[in-house]
């Protein structure tokens, strides 16, 4: 099986990088936090322009038909440039879930850049960023309904909300919401991956340019074995994400599980984001923490995402559950 993407996958992501630098995220994301969503939503209106809300939408809702490959190229961009809002919901879980439905006014409107949040009791008990969502969807069982908002809390990360939903009114029955949530946990896996491969970057930076008894502290083997370990684990997490990817597409040997993969590469993708978290405060020391250094942002919404579309135990059950079921299987 192949891993490399293809140029179609690397236009994809250098387009989204290069559009996520000219609109100084930092800044953004920080805006954000005080309760100002206009320069983030015009973030996503800009996003939606390169079609990333419209990438697991078909062409007749307003859409380009890719698959979950493209979708976690995608996510992984969003999350190294830690974009509010989201993510996983709007690309990833919510079009995946409409599909099995004929609600085609609510893909179009997902393809035009309308946000969408959504809940799955017991697995996702929360909905993620209600407040700038236009769309609030609740799955319970097999019954999709509009959410209203019962409570909003805030998050670990201050560009996160998280609220409880109760059903309105009924949007779909006799809905299978597998799909919908190995969506939303790789897109979520992607993010980590983003955010892992960005502080990493931040803190390599910050080793080569911070001295220390004369000279850079990337030179000490403290330091350099330290970052070593995050790349290893970062790169280790990246094929596991994208065979997860493919598993979703169809793309699965005879036999395969494509939830077992999702759930190895949200595993993968959250110890290297946890990593890089560790390493990135080390490294950088106390100023890494302060809300006036960029690493901070970063700090909490690995933190945030950690548990987000399934906590590591859930994911790892799955995982066990899966091997054990395909012990002494041909």
């Amino acid at each position: 099986m192949r891993f490399l993407l293809e140029s179609e996958h690397t236009d994809l992501a250098d387009s989204i990088d290069s559009m996520l630098t000219r609109a100084d995220l930092p800044a953004v994301v920080r805006s954000w936090n005080d309760g100002d969503r206009g320069p983030g939503l015009a973030v996503w209106a800009r996003l939606a322009d390169t079609g990333v809300t419209a990438l697991l939408i078909d062409e007749a809702s307003g859409g380009f038909g890719a698959g979950a490959l493209e979708m976690v190229v995608a996510a992984e961009q969003l999350g190294r440039h830690c974009v509010p809002g989201p993510v996983a919901e709007t690309i990833g879980a919510v079009p995946t879930l409409l599909t099995a439905t004929d609600r085609t006014d609510l893909l179009e409107a997902l393809a035009s850049g309308e946000l969408a949040t959504l809940a799955i009791p017991d697995d996702v008990p929360y909905a993620a960023d209600s407040d700038a969502a236009t769309h609030r969807l609740l799955l319970d069982g097999t019954t999709l309904s509009a959410g209203d908002v019962v409570s909003t809390h805030a998050s670990v990360d201050r560009a996160r909300t998280v609220s409880v939903l109760a059903p309105a009114d009924t949007v779909a029955t006799d809905l299978d919401g597998t799909a919908a949530f190995d969506h939303g946990a790789l897109a979520t896996a992607a993010q980590l991956l983003g955010l892992a491969s960005q502080m990493l970057a931040m803190s390599g930076a910050y080793a080569i340019t911070r001295t220390q008894f004369g000279r850079p502290i990337g030179s000490f083997q403290a330091i350099k074995h330290h970052l070593a370990d995050v790349a290893i684990a970062v790169e280790m997490a990246r094929p596991l994400v994208h065979g997860a990817a493919l598993a979703l597409d169809g793309s699965v040997p005879a036999g395969g599980d494509a939830s077992r993969d999702v759930s190895a590469a949200k595993v993968a993708a959250g110890q290297a984001a946890y990593l890089a978290s560790r390493v990135g405060l080390q490294t950088l020391g106390a100023i890494g923490y302060t809300q006036e250094h960029d690493l901070s942002l970063y700090l909490t919404k690995t933190r945030a995402l950690l548990t987000a579309w399934g906590t590591p135990a859930l994911h790892r059950a799955r995982v066990l559950r899966s091997v054990t079921a395909h012990v002494g299987a041909p």
